[in-house]
């Protein structure tokens, strides 16, 4: 447990550290940023190319049918750009339960977990459309609410680091793939499993509107099972600063039933 806690510091301090590097560094000019057009479940840490300055508020909340109980869920999230395309990112979840069948187990409610992100665009062509990202997130896994000073606060870690590929094709059609490794820590039980993730997108922009409608595929081989979750989702841009998008979740191969997800973007 204090060797957790004092990766929580480090990882803080990071971003402290960054975060005054880019109020002290010196202005300097834009650097060249493709417009694509990201997914809205699994979002990425901020804009592929993204200029500093740039910054974001996320709140979201989704909904997940289970065998024998209902999962509620929601997060607030924070992204921005110290320097010129490196994104930051902090991240809560929030999770809630309730039963939906007599004398059925239900987890317990409980803040799911911290989200400390990176991601840094190292290659960036406006010839053909493409940008190539790497980052990485630190994922701090918490007891329930319930068990707040009786167990251990938190309950396991995840390293996560990935890399992103996004094209853009012509003025109006847009794919990405986030794909990474996820080592997942166990503090109970003192192991770690490596699951795989592999999250593909193809979105539709509408000409002059900033809406767009398009499809997420997020698959995951979890101790060697594969599981997808297909999501098709909308974004509406209602003035520069907000836009609101919506997800459906269909499972394939996965024990959850159907979902949604709603998302609120603000950026001022």
């Amino acid at each position: 447990m204090k060797s957790t806690q004092q990766q929580f510091i480090i990882i803080l301090a990071l971003f402290l550290s960054n975060f005054i590097f880019a109020q002290k560094s010196e202005s300097q000019s834009k650097p060249i940023k493709i417009s694509h057009a990201e997914p809205l479940y699994a979002d990425l840490v901020r804009d592929l190319g993204a200029r500093k300055g740039e910054k974001e508020f996320n709140l979201g909340a989704g909904f997940i049918n289970h065998k024998g109980y209902s999962e509620y869920s929601s997060l607030v999230e924070y992204e921005f750009a110290p320097v010129n395309r490196l994104g930051l990112e902090v991240e809560a979840d929030f999770s809630f339960f309730r039963r939906s069948e007599k004398n059925s187990a239900v987890p317990g409610n409980r803040l799911e977990n911290l989200r400390f992100s990176m991601q840094y665009s190292f290659f960036v062509s406006e010839k053909i459309n493409t940008t190539l990202a790497a980052g990485y997130t630190q994922v701090f896994e918490f007891t329930d609410f319930k068990n707040y000073g009786k167990n251990n606060l938190f309950t396991g870690t995840i390293y996560n680091p990935f890399v992103i590929a996004a094209k853009k094709w012509g003025s109006n059609f847009h794919t990405l793939m986030y794909a990474g490794p996820l080592f997942k820590h166990d503090f109970d039980r003192s192991e770690t499993n490596i699951d795989w993730q592999i999250n593909t997108s193809f979105i539709y922009t509408i000409p002059g509107s900033g809406h767009f409608v398009g499809v997420e595929f997020n698959k995951e081989f979890d101790h060697g099972k594969f599981e997808m979750t297909i999501r098709p989702q909308v974004k509406i841009k209602i003035n520069k600063k907000l836009a609101l998008g919506a997800v459906a979740g269909i499972p394939v191969h996965k024990e959850e039933g159907f979902s949604s997800f709603f998302r609120v973007i603000i950026e001022p």
